[in-house]
C-alpha cells in the first residue's frame, strides 16, 4: 500500500523515474468520483422524472455513461486524470510513461468489474499491496500505471513532434541535456531558444526555429515516442 518509485528504461536507454500511487491514494479518487457522480446522477434523475418513459431511458444511457464512458474520456483527452484523481493529485499514464492512449485505457476500466470483486474492489486492493507497482489488474493486463501527477518523468513536456533518431551517438548525460532543453523550451523567448539551439547546429543541421523543432523530434526519439 506504501507509494513505489519505478524506474523504466527506454529503447535509446533514457531513463524515467514514476512514483506509482499507492492503493490509498487511488481510493480516495475513486470515492471522489463515485461520490460525485451519484450527486450528478440524482439531480439529473429528478429531472428525468417529469418526462415519463422518455426520462428513464434518458437516465439510463447516462448511468451507462457515467459508469462506463466517464473515466475513458477523462483519461484519454484530459490528461489522465478524473476529477477525482486531479482533486488528489494522480494521473494514468502507459507503463512506459508516456499518455494513456484510447484501448489501454477502455481495457483498465473494463476489468474494473473484475477488480471489484468480491465487494469494494477486494481483489483490487489486494493486487495493489502484492504488485511492485501497486496496479490492480486491470492496469496490468491494459499496461497502466497510476502515478503522482508532480512526478511526471523527465521528457513529459516536450513538445510531441515526430520522433527522429540522433544521426550520432551520444552518452546519457547529454542525451539528458537534449531532452531537458526540449522540455523547457516553452520558458524560454524564440530568441533565447534560436540562440541555444544555434550551439547544436552540427547536430541537427539546421538554424532558428528550425533547429528548436529538430531538437524536440530528437528528443522524442529518444524518449521512444513514435
Amino acid at each position: 500500500m506504501l507509494d513505489t518509485m519505478r524506474e523504466i528504461e527506454t529503447p535509446e536507454g533514457v531513463s524515467l523515474r514514476l512514483r506509482a500511487a499507492g492503493a490509498f491514494g487511488r481510493a480516495q479518487a475513486w470515492l471522489l468520483d463515485f461520490l460525485l457522480r451519484a450527486l450528478f446522477f440524482l439531480v439529473a434523475m429528478s429531472i428525468c422524472s417529469a418526462f415519463g418513459r422518455g426520462g428513464a431511458g434518458l437516465a439510463a444511457l447516462l448511468l451507462f455513461a457515467l459508469t462506463w464512458v466517464y473515466s475513458v474520456v477523462c483519461e484519454v483527452w484530459f490528461g489522465g486524470q478524473t476529477i477525482g484523481k486531479r482533486a488528489v493529485g494522480l494521473r494514468v499514464v502507459c507503463a512506459d510513461g508516456t499518455p494513456v492512449t484510447l484501448i489501454p485505457s477502455v481495457v483498465r476500466n473494463l476489468l474494473r468489474v473484475v477488480d471489484a470483486l468480491p465487494v469494494l474492489y477486494g481483489v483490487g486492493l489486494v493486487c495493489t499491496m502484492i504488485d511492485p507497482s501497486a496496479r490492480r489488474i486491470g492496469d496490468i493486463v491494459a499496461g497502466t500505471l497510476v502515478i503522482h501527477a508532480d512526478d511526471l518523468p523527465a521528457g513529459s513536456k516536450v513538445p510531441i513532434v515526430p520522433s527522429q533518431r540522433l544521426p550520432v551517438p551520444l552518452d546519457p548525460d547529454e542525451q539528458a541535456a537534449l531532452i531537458e532543453f526540449a522540455e523547457r523550451a516553452a520558458q524560454l523567448t524564440l530568441e533565447r531558444q534560436e540562440e541555444l539551439a544555434h550551439i547544436l547546429e552540427p547536430l541537427t543541421r539546421r538554424e532558428g526555429t528550425a533547429a528548436v523543432t529538430q531538437i524536440a523530434a530528437y528528443a522524442n526519439g529518444l524518449l521512444g515516442r513514435p
